[in-house]
């Protein structure tokens, strides 16, 4: 005998019926899946609401952080490099970057104020080292 007998093709339709059957129950519809709604405590309720797109304080924050950037990339910074260019490269004054004190001896002038370095005192005839 060739071929398969009736109750083997019975049998082949209704497996081919199940399977076509279990792939089709494995598809998700829109609803799914279903998760029962979880209940917040009191730190993830104020996360929660804090963290929300468009709220007052994320406005407010994100104008101080534009002003703040603002203020230092456009004004602080270049007002530091002028000052520090007019204080070290422009200023006319003796003396204004000191890298070497010059030495003062008595009789030298002080050329700022004009005096004159007064002479030492005498040394104590005690004997003191």
């Amino acid at each position: 005998m060739t071929g398969s007998t009736v109750d083997e093709k019975l049998r082949f339709e209704q497996l081919t019926k199940l399977r076509r059957q279990w792939l089709k129950d494995q598809e998700l519809s829109p609803r799914e899946p279903v998760t029962a709604p979880k209940t917040l405590g009191r730190i993830e309720r104020f996360w929660g609401g804090f963290l929300e797109p468009k709220t007052l304080w994320r406005l407010y924050t994100f104008k101080a952080y534009n002003a703040s950037v603002f203020a230092i990339t456009r004004i602080l910074i270049p007002a530091w490099i002028v000052h520090y260019y007019m204080k070290y490269h422009v200023a006319k004054k003796p003396y204004g970057i000191v890298e070497l004190k010059p030495r003062l001896f008595p009789g030298d002038t002080i050329l700022e104020t004009g005096e004159v370095v007064p002479d030492l005192p005498e040394a104590d005839s005690h004997g003191h080292h």
